[in-house]
This record gives structure tokens, C-alpha cells and sequence, in this order.
């Protein structure tokens, strides 16, 4: 007879999960950073493809992720779904700022410079998502 297996979330294990995911996050959106300056060459008067902006708000939005995914796992019956679906709906939300910023009149204001925030974006949420899912979870039979 087969048993249906699902996963549970270790959430002890968060006190060193989170900051290594907070911390993997901003080093990935930085490799992503790096290669679109290099690439784009941007104006340099929008700080969004700077160094301290894209540190700062992947520090402060993987840490509220990480705060959100222990609530999760602490109340939803599905935890890992729910938390997935979740983090979907605020990446979309993400690229609002983006779009709104290669459509403005702000100098340096353009497309590439959007879709290069925006991968940013997509790279921080998926080591999010993995990295705390992954380093969480533990099948349960």
C-alpha cells in the first residue's frame, strides 16, 4: 500500500536559514546588478541600479519574505503552496515600481534599466523561495 507523503516545515531551522537567505539573495541580485551596469552602461543619477539601494531593499523585503514564510508555516494548512502563491502575487506586485519608473520622465528612466530591476527581482524571490523551502522542509510520511 502506498502512503501519501507531504512536507513539514522545521521552523527552528530558521534561525539560520533566514539570514543565509536574506544574505544569498543580496549577493545573486548583485551578480545581476554587476552584469546589467556592464552591459547597460545606465546613467548613473537613478540610485536603483546603484549599490546601497538594491542591497538595502533585498535586505529588508527577503527578511519580511522570511517573517511571512514562518507565519505560513505556522498557520497554513498547506504551508509550502500557500507560501509559493504568496511570494508569486508580491513578485508580480514587484514589477509595479519598475514599470511605473521606465515609463517616468526620471533621467536614466528606461525599459532595459526596468527589466534589469525586475530580473533582479524574479532572482531574489526564486533563492528566496528555494532556499527557505528547501532548507526547511522535511517529508513527512
Amino acid at each position: 500500500m502506498m502512503s501519501k507523503s507531504s512536507s513539514s516545515i522545521e521552523l527552528r531551522q530558521l534561525w539560520w536559514v533566514g539570514p543565509l537567505t536574506v544574505l544569498a539573495a543580496i549577493v545573486g541580485v548583485l551578480i545581476v546588478r554587476i552584469l546589467a551596469v556592464v552591459i547597460l552602461k545606465p546613467n548613473p543619477q537613478p540610485m536603483s541600479l546603484g549599490w546601497g539601494t538594491p542591497i538595502v531593499f533585498t535586505l529588508v523585503l527577503c527578511t519580511g519574505a522570511v517573517f511571512v514564510f514562518a507565519l505560513t508555516a505556522r498557520f497554513a494548512k498547506n504551508p509550502i503552496r500557500t507560501f509559493i502563491i504568496i511570494s508569486i502575487v508580491f513578485l508580480i506586485i514587484s514589477f509595479l515600481p519598475d514599470i511605473a519608473f521606465a515609463t517616468s520622465p526620471m533621467p536614466g528612466a528606461n525599459w532595459a534599466s526596468a527589466i534589469a530591476l525586475m530580473v533582479m527581482h524574479v532572482v531574489a524571490g526564486f533563492i528566496t523561495v528555494y532556499m527557505l523551502i528547501k532548507l526547511t522542509a522535511t517529508e513527512i510520511q
